[in-house]
């Protein structure tokens, strides 16, 4: 069983599983292989907790990240936590050493969104 992390706050995206880390430039298709590079990774059915990183960063690498690692901890029924800052993993693993399971992460945006105006 191991531990699942995300990070997905800037184009280069993380995958964390125990102490391995799988980086790739997601770019626009974040949405469309953050699964898949998932199940490259480790097979769903290893997974025992997740860990995902709250933010700040990009409001739709956030919101994508986030989704799919909710999602995931809910449809395999492992417990989920989310945390910030440069020592993210180690804060959010901790959690789950306690068994702290927040059930739903939500993103932490440190600005406002930056969304572009209708034209008319």
């Amino acid at each position: 069983m191991s531990i699942l992390g995300l990070k997905t706050d800037s184009a280069i995206c993380e995958i964390w599983l125990d102490d391995e880390i799988f980086r790739w430039e997601a770019g626009r298709e974040l949405a469309q292989k953050l699964l898949g590079k998932i199940i490259e990774v480790t097979p769903l059915s290893e997974i025992s907790g997740v860990v995902v990183f709250r933010g700040g960063g990009s409001f739709t690498g956030l919101r994508i990240g986030i989704t799919v690692a909710n999602s995931l901890a809910d449809a395999l029924g492992v417990p989920i936590v989310g945390e910030t800052g440069e020592d993210w993993r180690e804060k959010a693993t901790e959690k789950l050493a306690r068994k702290v399971d927040e059930k739903v992460v939500l993103p932490f945006y440190d600005r406002e969104a930056n969304i572009t105006k209708p034209k008319k």
